[in-house]
């Protein structure tokens, strides 16, 4: 019987930290990322060995550099197949990301290439690296983990919307391309969720926002986790699609 594999980036906290150990619990070999070899890494490659909740993989790496990704993949195609006789993997969650907050005209040249190479390009390259082996044994999902701000924009965020944005058009495109392969490729545009990247919130600015939410709250880490692993499960006839996972806000 073989073993599911998923590689999440950015998993040593928030929504793919919570990704891995739900993952883990259903045993799958997870394999973990974060930009570099942090205490946080550590802590989850910990909690699923001690815990017992299933295998995993530590593969520090900053998958907004190609290189860097050309060689995290070179390792999991190794371990994939030594797990299962293919080097493929059988999800691919791109969930790594970061914000910026403030006036566009604010912005640098650095500040702009950061967030893009991160929030968009990280996608590419993941996608680029991931999907040879997918086409291959003719199965795969590939789920980019994204914002409604790339659906609506938000103020002071336009250029994190635009890199959003850029993921629903490279899911949308994507899906299409991989389709007859048996390959689906979807995204998951999240609204506020209670993680350290909205942790730079004042208490009144989180109240406002969470009173313009339906659901009256931000969603927690371990439910956007339930939902992703709902979509890795998901038929295979639902692709390229971007699912609102938002509390009702759009």
């Amino acid at each position: 019987m073989s073993t599911k594999t998923i590689f999440i980036s950015g998993s040593s906290r928030g929504i793919g930290k919570a990704c891995a150990l739900l993952f883990a619990r259903n045993g799958w070999h997870v394999f973990l990322n974060g930009r570099k070899q942090s205490d946080d890494l550590l802590n989850v490659f910990r909690q699923i060995k001690e815990e017992g909740l299933g295998s995993c993989e530590m593969l520090p790496g900053d998958v907004s550099d190609p290189n860097t990704v050309e060689e995290l993949f070179r390792h999991i195609s190794k371990s994939c197949l030594s797990l299962n006789g293919t080097p493929a993997l059988d999800v691919l969650v791109n969930n790594a990301g970061i914000s910026y907050l403030g006036l566009l005209t604010d912005m640098t040249n650095e500040d702009w290439r950061h967030l893009l190479d991160t929030n968009l390009s990280s996608v590419f390259y993941c996608c680029r690296c991931a999907i040879p082996a997918m086409v291959s044994q003719k199965s795969g999902k590939i789920i980019n983990i994204s914002s409604m701000w790339g659906t609506s924009g938000a103020s002071c965020e336009a250029a994190y919307s635009a890199t959003k944005a850029g993921v629903h058009g490279l899911t949308r495109a994507l899906a299409k391309e991989l389709a007859p392969s048996n390959i689906q490729v979807n995204a998951l545009a999240c609204g506020c969720v209670d993680t350290s990247m909205n942790s730079s919130f004042t208490e009144e600015e989180r109240k406002t926002l969470e009173e313009e939410i339906p659901m009256g709250r931000f969603a927690s880490p371990w439910e956007t986790a339930q939902m992703i692993y709902e979509l890795a499960g998901s038929p295979q006839y639902l692709t390229g699609q971007v699912i609102g996972f938002d509390g009702g806000f759009l």
